[in-house]
């Protein structure tokens, strides 16, 4: 697999309708806002956990997930150590002996590092903290991903349900549903081709690995339904392609050329416009892309 040589930057649309994109758990679980602008938010986090979660339904070689849902990290780390022959400095009573693994040579961490990044699409990707007990170091990953934010402010609204039965008696009971009518969300993305390992260091990033994370990005969606996120659909994922690892043009630069209008009827208005009703569909939207007078070495590559 050849490492990528390219930097990229990438603009991605998605939207929510009659759910729950990101429950903020130090709010009672209600969608993620920004107080002052009350515009919806979605984590990085969040968005990282569905393309981990979808590239490991393809199950492919070389392609496991470090981080999964209550799968403790530090095993994973000594099993590094175990296939390089390294000692895991596990205690007999339990536990790491933290100060050992802490002076473990940078040599030997970067052969644990490379056994990682070889074995984990998520690490070769994202990165990873790998400090922790038996100590990987760390490793940053090449692709990051920022918060995704409303375009338009939104009012989450909470529902109440009813459960016909109780876990215990016999009677039902009522319930609380905490969803955004309708959202459409603006987040952006880098990929470094000097983190992947275009100087002669970095995880391995590859194009195969590249292509696999645009398809993610479009159809993870698509299998991570359920009934607290109602309606999430991938709508544009706009990407900039430099002629060069180092890059051709700021990245905010082309981020610009990606605008968003109202539609309403045959015409379109500014975001926020107050004589436009709340917007309940992507029909509602129109994206536009600049394509006029790109700088030399960018490419627009529209993967949705």
């Amino acid at each position: 697999m050849s490492v990528i040589t390219n930097r990229y930057d990438f603009v991605y649309l998605f939207d929510v309708a009659n759910g729950n994109p990101n429950g903020d758990p130090d709010a009672g679980n209600l969608p993620r806002l920004d107080p002052e602008t009350n515009e919806g938010l979605v984590s990085d986090v969040c968005l990282k956990r569905k393309v981990r979660n979808y590239v490991q339904l393809l199950g492919k070689e070389n392609c496991e997930i470090f981080v999964q849902e209550r799968r403790p990290l530090n095993p994973l780390i000594a099993e590094a150590c175990e296939e390089n022959d390294q000692p895991d400095h596990r205690k007999a009573s339990g536990g790491w002996d933290t100060r050992a693994a802490k002076a473990r040579s940078q040599s030997d961490i970067g052969v644990l590092q490379g056994w990682l990044c070889a074995k984990y699409f998520d690490i070769r990707t994202f990165g990873a903290v790998l400090s922790t007990g038996p100590n990987a170091g760390q490793i940053r990953g090449p692709a990051q991903l920022t918060f995704a934010r409303s375009v338009e402010p939104i009012l989450p609204l909470e529902q109440a349900i009813t459960r016909v039965t109780d876990v215990d008696k016999e009677e039902g009971e009522m319930g609380r549903k905490h969803v955004v009518p309708y959202g459409l969300y603006r987040g952006h993305g880098y990929v470094s081709a000097y983190l992947a390992g275009a100087a002669g260091k970095g995880t391995g990033f590859s194009e195969e690995d590249l292509e696999l994370l645009w398809t993610a990005l479009v159809q993870m969606f698509d299998h991570d339904r359920s009934a607290a996120r109602g309606e999430m659909t991938a709508r544009r994922l706009i990407v900039f392609k430099h002629a060069n690892a180092l890059g051709s043009a700021p990245a905010h630069r082309l981020f610009e050329r990606v605008s968003i209008k109202r539609r309403s009827q045959r015409e379109e208005r500014e975001l926020g416009d107050p004589e436009l009703p709340p917007a309940r569909a992507y029909a509602d939207y129109a994206v536009h892309v600049d394509a006029t007078g790109l700088p030399a070495g960018i490419e627009i590559i529209d993967r949705c």
